[in-house]
């Protein structure tokens, strides 16, 4: 479970990053402690389950973080359409929330979440695994 897809290693090409977090507080500070890392380019971000959905369908992402709670619709919810319309099949997902209890974590899994961080004590775990990613290292 805890094994990147294949597709990311070290490359020119940057590890494109989404993030879908509807606290502005939240994302800032996400942003702020992952922007440094070299070979790592968020590529942008949306607050609401339809906005994420309309941008993933558009845009290439190898990395999507998701919240659970959003200001419209929720990260679960957002998954299932995801894999419903055949989207991010291949693409790393992480879920990073206050709600990381073990029924989110089996629901997660189903639709191809690799990792769960809580918000309030793991941004330094989330640091390090996109660090190793932007590096060509897995992890098992």
């Amino acid at each position: 479970m805890n094994q990147p897809p294949a597709a990311t290693t070290a490359s020119t090409n940057p590890l494109r990053v989404f993030l879908v977090e509807d606290s502005a507080a939240v994302r800032e500070l996400i942003i702020e402690n992952l922007s440094d890392i070299p070979g790592l380019l968020f590529t942008g971000f949306a607050d609401t389950e339809i906005d994420a959905l309309s941008r993933l369908k558009q845009e290439a992402q190898d990395v999507v973080i998701f919240d659970i709670e959003l200001k419209q619709g929720n990260g679960i919810s957002l998954l299932r359409s995801l894999a419903a319309a055949g989207l991010l099949r291949q693409n790393l997902k992480i879920i990073f929330s206050n709600n990381v209890s073990t029924a989110y974590r089996r629901v997660g899994q189903q639709y191809g979440v690799q990792y769960f961080f809580d918000k309030t004590s793991d941004l330094s775990q989330l640091r390090l695994l996109l660090l190793r990613l932007t590096q060509g290292v897995t992890q098992n």
